[in-house]
């Protein structure tokens, strides 16, 4: 069971991340500011790290991060922050952080990056191509084929399609795509994501037969490659 640190003051946020966390299958234990957060993480062993940024006087999340950075602890480290702007992110990042979520946060989206960040400590075997209902996406070439007819993307349509094949079986949100694949946050007010899901759904499976892209309602999309 993989062991997940929550370093947050709020007593309600505190609680309800750890809750999520919980029911996601994750063993949680917190701690409600920066310097008893800082001690637990140099002193136990943990998959994962949530840090708040604004915690209390005397040492924010940025300090916990940097004095753990600079104590050879390299779990990894979300950040959690109300703070959306660029700048602000980008000092989280170079300050040790290997992802940040803006507070309000879905508790799927939480549990999604967490998941990711852990999968990315685990050395895996290297993947250049997938299969799945009759196709081929090959990721040296960039192309998909079906049997021996490549089927024809636009570049951003092929991202889009690796990004969704390579997380099979997971729901990805809007927000982890737009990053992923259009490298910049996400706007609640564009249906980008929604018009070139259409169309690669259409591309995939033109007589609806083999649905493989799912829409979550409310969270985002997932894809299930057919048996």
């Amino acid at each position: 069971m993989p062991k997940i640190l929550v370093v947050e003051d709020d007593r309600q946020t505190s609680a309800e991340i750890a809750a999520a966390l919980s029911d996601h299958g994750f063993a949680v234990e917190t701690a409600d500011n920066g310097r008893s957060g800082l001690l637990m993480a140099a002193a136990n062993t943990y998959d994962a790290i949530v840090l708040d940024r604004m915690l209390p006087a005397g040492m924010d999340g940025l300090a916990v991060l940097a004095t753990l950075r600079g104590a050879q602890v390299e779990t990894p480290v979300l950040i959690l922050s109300a703070l959306s702007a660029i700048d602000d992110k980008v000092r989280g990042l170079r300050a040790g952080g290997d992802d940040y979520l803006t507070k309000p946060f879905d508790s799927l989206e939480l549990t999604a990056r967490l998941d990711a960040l852990m999968r990315r400590r685990v050395p895996a075997q290297v993947v250049t191509e997938y299969r799945f209902g009759g196709m081929h996406l090959d990721l040296l070439t960039r192309t998909l084929r079906r049997g021996d007819t490549v089927i024809s993307l636009l570049p951003r349509e092929y991202s889009l399609l690796e990004y969704l094949v390579c997380h099979a079986g997971q729901v990805v949100t809007r927000t982890m795509i737009f990053e992923a694949v259009w490298d910049y946050r996400y706007d609640e007010r564009t249906n980008v994501i929604d018009v070139h899901v259409s169309r690669l759904r259409k591309k995939l499976d033109p007589d609806n037969r083999l649905p493989m892209i799912h829409t979550v309602r409310g969270s985002g999309y997932i894809f299930r490659a057919p048996a």
